[in-house]
């Protein structure tokens, strides 16, 4: 029994690690803010490495330009990322708001290993506010030769309890509900992924129980460099503490990955990375700028310090739209600012169709009572609002095959918006409150009409009848507020009703009663 803690000394150690919680609360600053770091950069010129060659003389044969390629397929995000990984040759910098320590995160931490065996330099900075037993993994890595691993504004406590999580942030809301949201892997400084998809079975659609839609962007070139630098930001900065500096729990022990066998095969066939870059599979050369949050977004957006700020640049780009607006974006929760924004786009007779999850697949009951709040104001405003459907009558689009779909826990995590069919933004950012004030947020404007024609018909596929719902509205008789009707087909029969579709009356509930509740700024 001496290996074991008896219900009092269980009960003391939960009371230090609360204590220690509220002591966190009195602190400007993340724990491990005061260790001694060394700061670090990019590559001082790519072309020492031969992709660093390869890819420049194809800018200069384009101009200057960079490369780009869609990979809308879950899978292939993360075979993408593990043989670009295995590609490296001098550094690696992953940057990303989730990294589970799943099935598809120890393959990625396994060709981490990998390219540190290699000698290559390989840097990692992940959030720490929605990290989950297990994920504590990323963390063996620090250490290693050539790899260290940085925690972005970190929580004092390490372990995985809720309610000791929910402590802390209570005493210290002001700091850990700022978080970074980026997603970023860049090989070499010369080739990057940039878009929504964190690291983990459900971003890559591997897991039936939750199928998180989204897209990665391929980037070669010249804006790679430029994503490159945006890390460098963020790695040196303050809040991204060293792992080092932080006492953790003990490693979980590993455990084969279901399925690894089918998944070494594809990943030993270099495709989808090796025809990127042998040309097998084009790219889409064309100009891009990358868009940008500073890692200390609140002083800049308090006017505390100068720095860089996405939204600005997006909702430029929205209200700049002549023709049409096209988004799709999981979380659907717009400012005050947004809808006059959306409300001149209509009176200029801008078509703005829009994209998000319904209730019944949404991955975040919380989050959807605050849409559920706009969402009569949007239909209001003439927008063309879809809702996707948790299982989907055609896959096509999707990013998944149909024998994953058919498990219909299918989900938008996407977010992407198409502006005339002449530029592209793909990227970290919803459409909502909490991408504008509390989050930072990466992503790239492509000026192509090529992806952004590309990306215009994957919407039209998506937001078909057996695919999604579209909503309109129905006048009521009495002069009261109008009722919203939801039109979809299931095999080939037209379906129209004026219940929201959900799980069951449960989730129905549990979303209108939040909807009462103000929490705007949150969502």
């Amino acid at each position: 029994m001496s290996g074991i803690a008896g219900p009092h000394t269980m009960a003391a150690r939960l009371s230090i690690a609360a204590l220690a919680a509220l002591l966190a609360g009195c602190a400007g600053l993340p724990p491990g803010a005061d260790f001694t770091r060394k700061e670090s950069f990019r590559l001082d010129d790519p072309r020492l490495t031969s992709l660093g060659r390869q890819l420049a003389g194809a800018a200069l044969e384009h101009d200057g330009a960079s490369g780009f390629r869609i990979i809308t397929s879950g899978a292939e995000g993360l075979l993408a990322r593990i043989q670009m990984i295995d590609g490296a040759e001098r550094t690696l910098d992953l940057q990303y708001f989730i990294f589970r320590g799943d099935a598809s995160g120890r393959l990625v931490l396994d060709a981490l290993r990998r390219a540190a065996l290699r000698g290559v330099r390989v840097r990692v900075l992940v959030d720490d506010g929605d990290t989950v037993a297990g994920d504590q993994r990323v963390l063996a890595l620090d250490g290693r030769a050539g790899v260290e691993v940085r925690i972005f504004n970190p929580f004092v406590y390490r372990g995985h309890a809720n309610v000791l999580r929910a402590i802390e942030f209570m005493f210290n809301a002001r700091r850990l509900n700022y978080r970074m949201h980026n997603k970023l892997l860049v090989v070499d400084d010369v080739a990057a992924l940039v878009g929504g998809r964190n690291i983990g079975d459900p971003y890559f659609q591997l897991d039936p129980r939750a199928q998180l839609a989204d897209d990665d962007m391929f980037v070669a070139g010249p804006v790679a460099g430029e994503l490159a630098a945006t890390f460098d930001m963020y790695w040196n900065n303050i809040l991204a503490i060293p792992a080092a500096a932080l006492a953790t729990p003990p490693q979980l022990a590993a455990a084969p990955p279901p399925g690894q066998e089918d998944l070494s095969a594809r990943i030993a066939g270099g495709e989808p990375y090796a025809g990127m870059v042998s040309g097998r599979l084009p790219l889409v050369w064309a100009r891009a700028r990358v868009a940008c949050d500073s890692p200390e977004k609140k002083r800049v957006l308090m006017g505390a310090r100068s720095g860089w700020l996405m939204n600005p640049v997006v909702l430029a780009a929205v209200g700049g739209a002549r023709s049409e607006l096209l988004v799709v974006t999981p979380y659907l929760i717009p400012t005050t600012e947004d809808m006059q924004v959306l409300r001149d786009l209509g009176r200029r007779q801008v078509h703005v169709g829009i994209l998000t999850n319904s209730l019944e697949g949404s991955p975040g009951v919380f989050a959807q009572s605050g849409y559920l709040r706009q969402r009569l104001a949007i239909l209001q405003a003439g927008i063309d609002l879809h809702e996707a459907r948790s299982l989907l009558g055609d896959s096509r689009g999707s990013g998944q095959t149909p024998r994953m779909s058919r498990h219909g826990h299918y989900a938008l995590h996407a977010k992407l918006y198409v502006f005339d069919r002449q530029q592209l933004l793909v990227g970290s950012m919803n459409f909502d409150s909490r991408s504008k004030r509390l989050n930072t947020e990466l992503g790239l404007i492509i000026d192509s009409p090529a992806l952004a024609a590309e990306t215009a018909a994957r919407y039209e596929e998506m937001v078909l009848p057996q695919n999604a719902y579209a909503l309109t509205l129905q006048p009521r008789h009495a002069g009261g507020k109008p009722q919203i009707r939801w039109h979809t087909e299931e095999q080939g029969r037209s379906i129209d009703t004026f219940r929201e579709p959900a799980q069951g009356w449960w989730q129905r509930w549990l979303a209108r009663v939040l909807s009462l509740m103000p929490f705007e700024s949150q969502q």
